[in-house]
């Protein structure tokens, strides 16, 4: 029979090469076109400064929150926290977690009952598909962005019905139709729900805002760890749903609240982030001149995206990681994705853009991908 320590280690070893790369401490000395600090936040002296005024004005702040929400951890200042960050991107209300796989968690499982229905896009975060396999719900995907394959699962729903997408997905960097899918769930009876995530910073107030469909979209999860430069997430929506995710969401319910150092350094990095014009800018800028300079051909294509993320597709895993390392000798922090994070035949390398880089980088960033790619 095999021990369980056994097994373990064959699990390990199949992924490891895979693990040990993406532990490698990155180097300060490589340019980063691999974060999701999309506008710099997170290196921000200014936002550092900030957040260290804003303890200096609340010195009777404690270190900790000294326990979960419903019990010692709340405070004034989280709840004014949250009507102020829900206000900013036009909702009701919102109640924060303490990562975005918490507030996916959290509500993915609590929502749904037993006879109602969860339809999620096939490509939508692990977070997402753990939260849906903790409810008792029915559960469906559709084909990516496909809204006759969503009509679909839509026409064999039962009971109340969740459809839940990404604005922008973590791994392709491609949009979600979001007016689409919101007057096509909105025909049947359904509730779209809408994870930010990647949005936030390439719009200041993410692509729900952008759009104006705060008003016909059931709930939207922004993350702090990326534009934001923090960690952390909010559950935006109507204030009956924050009562109900109060009372029903487990990693809200049984988690520690955040410290009043965390719960500064969001409110500081929001302010920030409501005078980023130019940063915004700056980022689509270069998110342009990435696209215009890269010369893809159709053996190794470049996905379809007009966001801060754009991934060329290897199509294994040697040529994913053969292209990394080019790019990380020439001093740029490119990382591969090999499968099985994704399915095999797509593996590629993920590049983030930021509002930071510089023409000079980014011109090394297209000249060594283009060399690689025509060499081939």
């Amino acid at each position: 029979m095999t021990s369980a320590s056994e097994h373990l280690k064959k699990k390990l070893d199949e992924r490891k090469e895979i693990a040990i790369y993406r532990s490698l401490k990155q180097e300060n000395s490589l340019v980063d076109f691999c974060s999701n600090d999309y506008l710099g936040f997170a290196r921000s002296p200014v936002l550092k400064e900030r957040i260290k005024a804003e303890l200096d004005n609340n010195p009777l702040s404690l270190n900790g929150s000294t326990g979960s929400r419903l019990l010692s951890g709340n405070s004034q200042y989280a709840e004014d926290l949250e009507l102020e960050i829900a206000g900013f991107h036009g909702f009701e209300a919102g109640l924060l977690f303490n990562s975005g796989y918490d507030a996916n968690l959290g509500l993915l499982s609590s929502l749904a009952q037993r006879g109602d229905t969860i339809i999620l896009d096939e490509l939508i975060h692990a977070s997402a598909i753990d939260g849906v396999r903790l409810s008792y719900a029915n559960r469906y995907s559709f084909k990516h962005n496909d809204i006759e394959s969503l009509e679909a699962k839509l026409k064999a729903s039962k009971g109340n019905c969740y459809v839940v997408v990404e604005s922008i997905y973590s791994m392709d960097g491609d949009s979600a139709p979001l007016k689409d899918m919101a007057d096509i769930t909105e025909k049947y009876g359904a509730h779209l729900i809408v994870d930010e995530a990647h949005a936030v910073g390439l719009y200041k107030k993410g692509l729900t805002n952008q759009l104006g469909l705060q008003n016909r979209i059931f709930a939207t999860v922004v993350t702090f760890g990326k534009a934001l430069g923090n960690h952390g997430a909010i559950v935006l929506g109507s204030k009956v749903l924050k009562e109900y995710l109060i009372n029903f969401a487990r990693p809200f319910i049984y988690s520690t609240a955040p410290s009043f150092h965390h719960l500064a350094s969001i409110k500081m990095a929001y302010q920030l982030l409501n005078n980023v014009e130019k940063e915004i800018i700056d980022l689509k800028n270069n998110i342009a001149y990435f696209k215009n300079h890269t010369n893809i051909n159709s053996d190794y294509p470049l996905l379809q995206s007009d966001s801060a993320i754009q991934c060329i597709i290897l199509k294994n895993n040697d040529k994913a990681r053969l292209i990394a390392n080019t790019l990380q000798s020439a001093g740029l922090d490119v990382r591969p994705i090999l499968s099985p994070t994704v399915a095999a035949g797509t593996e590629r390398i993920r590049i983030c853009l930021h509002s930071f880089n510089t023409l000079n980088e980014l011109a090394l960033l297209c000249n060594t991908v283009n060399n690689f790619i025509n060499a081939r």
